[in-house]
């Protein structure tokens, strides 16, 4: 007799089988391929329809609250949902920053008003939300931010600058934080939601060495945003100069999110490159030096896969320690930035090709490039590496 588990993995497969389209079982070529959905959200084949029967059964976010626009499954069941899913090559149905992070501060800190106005909406993919942390010359040191935030009434008025805002230029709104304190540091920080498209909120791209431009400078000139979005759906998360709070806990989701890269792409570097390059009698890669490395790189992302799944589980728990989500993202980055490399190292000059049709446009060399940019992002490896220093190993001196 087969095990609840065992059932529900049965029934899912059976599920993902009958609703994935083919389209979304093929790998992914570039960021085109990602759904991001928004007011505003552009579809290729397949990708709408993916999205629609996965948000109707609330498997975008399948361990959200179902009341919330989630699938209600336990930890157990959205582990079987993952591995079935990588199994039967389904693409993940919604790429979010909403999911990844907003979703599990207002889970945490949001009144059930904003719960059940914010969240589904996010779930079926309607608004895109960007992060307003990071400001010039307050990057590590996040909590000395100026962007204000003055009372006014039955609004507030947001004045300042935000930099390194991902996608800042194609988002719905934005999650924010604001001084509403001036003489206090930590304790003057307030965590505010708004619309993109208020007046008075301007956007500049950022053209990175890659060519791409992810990053956005964001600009607020008399920014009113207004202190509540219908009866006791507060602007504000949390309380009035308690963001710093909220912050610290989305911050923790942030890095686990970009830790994920170290676990990205092919379980084998070797095989891959052993039917671009060539088998030996043994039909293994012809190349000794290269094969090495790449068992090593495949060893390495194995075992990082693994310690992630542990730290998922703990973290989901809150058993982890606070600094861990600082320790998988300085792993995860730098496992992937290694990772780039190699693939650039293994291509040799052909790779270094920038615009053609044949390479995609240049897409093996832009994406090694953009990876320098995972260790700077959601704070910087060397900031990493003191955080845990101090708060894990407890190193003298540090």
């Amino acid at each position: 007799m087969m095990s609840d588990l065992e059932t529900f993995r049965a029934e899912t497969a059976a599920w993902l089988e009958a609703n994935c389209p083919p389209e979304m079982r093929q790998p992914m070529v570039d960021e085109s391929d990602a759904v991001w959905g928004g007011r505003n959200p552009t579809f290729k084949p397949g990708q709408k329809e993916w999205l629609d029967v996965m948000a109707a059964k609330g498997w975008t976010v399948p361990d959200w609250p179902k009341e919330y626009g989630g699938g209600g499954l336990s930890r157990a069941e959205t582990k079987i949902l993952g591995q079935e899913m990588a199994r039967l090559k389904c693409r993940s149905p919604l790429s979010s920053f909403g999911i990844w992070m907003l979703g599990p501060a207002l889970l945490h800190f949001g009144t059930e008003a904003q719960k059940k106005h914010f969240l589904p909406p996010i779930a079926r993919g309607e608004i895109r939300w960007c992060q307003g942390y990071s400001e010039p010359g307050s990057g590590s040191d996040l909590a000395s931010l100026q962007t204000s935030a003055v009372d006014q009434g039955d609004h507030f008025v947001v004045n300042g600058q935000k930099i390194w805002t991902s996608y800042a230029d194609k988002a719905d709104w934005i999650f924010c934080l604001t001084r509403t304190d001036k003489n206090e540091k930590h304790k003057g920080i307030t965590f505010m939601l708004f619309d993109m498209a208020s007046e008075g909120v301007t956007t500049k791209p950022i053209v990175l060495i890659s060519g791409q431009s992810a990053f956005c400078e964001t600009f607020f000139d008399d920014v009113k945003v207004p202190k509540e979005y219908g009866e006791g759906v507060s602007s504000v998360v949390y309380e009035v100069n308690k963001g710093w709070d909220v912050a610290k806990y989305l911050l923790g989701h942030e890095r686990s999110m970009i830790s994920g890269g170290g676990s990205e792409g092919s379980t084998s570097l070797g095989a891959k490159f052993a039917d671009q390059y060539g088998r030996d009698e043994m039909g293994r890669l012809d190349d000794p030096m290269l094969r090495a490395q790449m068992a090593e790189m495949d060893i390495d992302v194995l075992a990082f896969r693994a310690m992630a799944e542990r730290f998922g589980d703990t973290f989901k728990a809150g058993l982890c320690h606070p600094a861990q989500p600082n320790m998988m993202k300085y792993a995860g980055t730098e496992i992937n930035k290694r990772r780039h490399e190699l693939i650039m190292a293994a291509g040799g000059s052909e790779v270094l090709e920038w615009e053609s049709e044949a390479s995609n446009g240049g897409l093996t060399a832009r994406s090694w490039l953009r990876t320098k940019a995972n260790s700077i992002e959601g704070g910087t490896s060397e900031v990493m590496l003191n955080v845990v220093s101090k708060q894990i190993l407890h190193l003298p001196g540090a």
